[in-house]
């Protein structure tokens, strides 16, 4: 492993953020320059591939200048670019490497390509020393699974989603409610305004080992609320303008979804009793209800529990560096034939 210091460009551009970082082996994250083009999906409901990666293609020389500007660096000084490669929408993935190849080419930097799922686990070790073995929970708007996590790059999936992710149940639920996108804050907001309590009891998934389902317990509200005759199957439009209806929906979802991560949280454990700790990453994890739940599951079983600082929750480009860190230093690099997708 090589033990010299080293400092990282990290690039990611996967969905609906342009990103990017600087890491170093002295000095950690000492730049995370995010653009959000959440502003202009909302109108749609959700992220349109085509719009996404023009603005990549708009921002991405300034977010990187931003970067190393911020940490007092130029290209010269950076030693290794780490790029996001899969998974992702493959206009926005393209984007962000063909940039990085051409940066690599440019000014003759090593590049190394990084899973934007791996750079998720691990994110929660940016500023946190976690203990391996553990069980990572990867929740966001396009996946949720379960993590066991032996070393830096050393893991497996022992459990997923057979369906929806939570972050995807959180939108379309949102929707169905006439909330704005994204849905999983909308959601927390008003579940909060009535203490969280389970008003409708919307049903568990049951008996999938480690597994989840979300697709279910989204059919379950449309159908409850169509019941209430609060929302058109036809129109596909709510019905109903009673903030109490949202704040009920809203908080028997979000205990729902509790449960069911809390479930699979302690099945895990009682399943692989080497494990250390527990960490809960992505999008969904800055819900700080959710947290405190998973963290509370944690502590029955004497373990303790981990989470990314909210801004490195969702895509940024500290994680995609972090891993490229880790990675240069056992000279898993990449070469300018570096693709999408593999």
């Amino acid at each position: 492993m090589n033990q010299n210091p080293l400092r990282i460009l990290g690039i990611e551009t996967s969905c609906d953020e342009t990103a990017a970082a600087i890491y170093s082996t002295d000095g950690g994250v000492s730049s995370n320059v995010l653009f959000s083009q959440i502003d202009m999906h909302k109108r749609f409901g959700g992220v349109v591939p085509e719009i996404a990666s023009r603005s990549h293609l708009e921002k991405i020389q300034g977010i990187i200048n931003d970067a190393l500007e911020q940490a007092h660096v130029t290209l010269d000084d950076i030693d290794v670019i780490a790029v996001t490669t899969k998974p992702g929408l493959p206009g926005s993935l393209l984007v962000g490497v063909c940039f990085a190849k051409a940066l690599s080419w440019a000014k003759e930097k090593q590049i190394i390509g990084v899973n934007h799922l791996e750079a998720h686990i691990f994110s929660s070790c940016i500023e946190n020393n976690v203990p391996f073995p553990h069980l990572c929970i990867a929740a966001s708007g396009g996946h949720t699974s379960l993590y066991l996590v032996r070393d830096f790059g050393v893991y497996e999936c022992i459990g997923q989603t057979r369906d929806d992710a939570a972050g995807e149940a959180f939108d379309k639920v949102a929707k169905m409610l006439d909330l704005p996108y994204p849905g999983g804050p909308e959601i927390e907001k008003l579940a909060t305004e009535v203490g969280f309590k389970d008003f409708f009891s919307y049903p568990r998934s049951k008996h999938l080992a480690l597994d989840l389902s979300f697709s279910g317990l989204k059919t379950a509200v449309l159908y409850d609320l169509v019941a209430r005759n609060a929302y058109d199957l036809k129109t596909k439009k709510l019905l109903s303008d009673s903030l109490e209806l949202k704040q009920q929906v809203a908080s028997s979802l979000l205990v729902c979804v509790r449960d069911m991560l809390t479930t699979v949280i302690e099945r895990a454990l009682k399943q692989y009793p080497e494990i250390q700790a527990v960490t809960f990453v992505g999008g969904v994890a800055c819900n700080k209800y959710l947290r405190q739940s998973l963290q509370d599951a944690a502590s029955k079983y004497q373990k303790p529990f981990f989470a990314p600082a909210p801004k490195y929750c969702g895509d940024n480009g500290a994680m995609i560096a972090f891993v490229g860190h880790y990675k240069a230093q056992r000279q898993e690099f990449s070469d300018l034939f570096l693709d999408i997708l593999h």
